[in-house]
């Protein structure tokens, strides 16, 4: 079953869970989705970067007053880091540098390692993110080339688990808090093992409740909205 509430009353509200495609932001989503409805209160539940895919919630009309509840519910991923390198972005949105050799890593120290990180932790947000510094995004003084100063954050990690080990790859599920960045998890990651590491894909799961497993391709979606506005 796709999306537990009404799916087509999108002006009295709606909820749709869509799986986002890569490259695309969460914001074209959005911009797709208003296009097709023709409503002007449309908005997401929760920002995935352009080279994640998952678990994207769309909101319209008066189900948008609900967006800030979905926001603060926990979350879960899976993806991929790669160890032995690191990038500015801490995905793969930039180039690798500083190539490390991981040829004396054993599966221990990497199962190990994961143990720093559950519970409340301190993060600081990649330079390349949404963040405002001074009214500004940081990604945008970062690609300008500017010194970006990001501020610590309080997260908490709830499961971190290695599921396959391949290096240079390594497979996780995440469960974490609103806020949290797998980009930055991947980072101190690779900081702690003295290897470095960037997250190299990423896909978001769950949202509280809501599933992946419920949520809509975006071109089927789609196509449901212009099969409903033939009818």
């Amino acid at each position: 079953m796709k999306n537990p509430a009404p799916l087509f009353n999108f002006l009295e509200g709606a909820i749709l869970l869509i799986d986002k495609p890569h490259s695309w932001t969460s914001f074209d989503v959005v911009k797709k989705v208003r296009n097709k409805i023709g409503i002007k209160k449309v908005g997401h539940a929760g920002t995935l970067d352009p080279l994640a895919t998952g678990l994207l919630i769309i909101c319209t009309g008066k189900k948008t007053k609900e967006i800030d509840t979905y926001q603060a519910q926990e979350k879960e991923y899976t993806g991929r880091f790669e160890l032995g390198k690191i990038t500015a972005s801490y995905d793969a949105e930039t180039e690798t540098t500083d190539h490390q050799s991981i040829s004396h890593l054993r599966e221990e120290d990497i199962l190990t390692a994961t143990k720093n990180f559950i519970g409340e932790i301190t993060q600081y947000p990649p330079a390349h993110s949404a963040v405002k510094i001074d009214g500004k995004r940081a990604y945008e003084m970062a690609r300008a080339g500017q010194q970006v100063e990001m501020k610590s954050r309080q997260v908490t990690i709830s499961e971190f688990e290695i599921t396959k080990i391949d290096l240079p790859q390594i497979h996780f599920r995440v469960v974490c808090s609103k806020g949290t960045y797998i980009r930055s998890l991947a980072n101190d990651f690779g900081k702690l093992l003295s290897v470095g590491a960037f997250l190299s894909s990423l896909c978001r799961t769950r949202i509280g409740t809501f599933k992946l497993s419920d949520a809509w391709q975006l071109d089927d979606l789609i196509q449901k909205i212009e099969d409903l506005k033939k009818a």
